[in-house]
């Protein structure tokens, strides 16, 4: 049988660094690499967000990756911008429009970081804007350390999807994001929290799979990490059955 196909969505740069006078998309290897040791074969999605329903047919699951940038605070309803808020607005207009449809059209999807919470705003949640400024107490969310250890614990809600795949009650993952989910979306259950109480993973039981975790699994820091890709790629491998 021929290995699933999963989508991932890019990130994009201005000139400078790779390409002096161009934009230029970019993505880490370990996210592509995360979906080949599980099974599936990457491919690649440009911000074309009039071609987003032509992309999501050739694809059997996606992967909302993360990125250095956060969703506009106007598309969840907020009245101001938080000084720290920075947009990709073409980006953000093709993950909006690609995960509706794969969600709509029950294929599996995985939002990671960034992605989760685009997950949450694209099926009608909330997001705080930044977490030092809004959440008393909060941990450190950007770890200081680096991405390849863990920086707190995330606990897992018994009975959950995610509970059932990665076969843990508690995690230790690493942490990137300045910003998290406030109101989860009508339908989306909370399945994750951080000690402080910062939502850390949601996922949608009217689905087959579709899960949104704030840390970045494709780093494999556990076996927990590893077995969310590996749960992901099989429920695409069904896709077309």
């Amino acid at each position: 049988m021929a290995p699933p196909i999963i989508g991932l969505t890019l990130d994009s740069e201005p000139p400078g660094g790779y390409s002096k006078t161009q934009p230029w998309y970019a993505i880490r290897e370990n996210y592509c690499g995360a979906v080949a040791r599980a099974g599936g074969l990457a491919v690649l999605l440009p911000h074309e967000p009039e071609r987003a329903a032509d992309y999501l047919a050739l694809i059997d699951g996606l992967v909302v990756t993360g990125g250095a940038f956060d969703v506009d605070p106007a598309l969840f309803g907020a009245a101001t911008k938080h000084p720290t808020v920075t947009t990709k607005d073409r980006r953000t207009a093709f993950e909006l429009a690609i995960t509706m449809g794969a969600v709509a059209a029950d294929r599996p999807v995985l939002g990671i970081c960034g992605g989760m919470q685009l997950l949450n705003v694209a099926l009608g949640g909330t997001l705080i804007q930044h977490i030092p400024d809004d959440w008393p107490g909060a941990l450190e969310h950007e770890q200081p350390n680096p991405r390849t250890e863990p920086g707190h614990k995330v606990r897992i809600e018994p009975g959950t999807l995610l509970h059932r795949v990665t076969r843990m009650d508690e995690m230790a993952v690493n942490s990137a994001h300045h910003q998290a989910v406030k109101d989860a979306a009508p339908g989306l259950a909370i399945d994750a929290r951080a000690p402080d109480g910062i939502v850390e993973g949601i996922e949608d039981p009217r689905r087959r799979f579709v899960i949104g975790v704030e840390w970045h699994p494709e780093y494999a820091l556990s076996a927990g990490d590893t077995r969310i890709f590996t749960a992901f790629v099989e429920a695409a491998s069904k896709t077309r059955k």
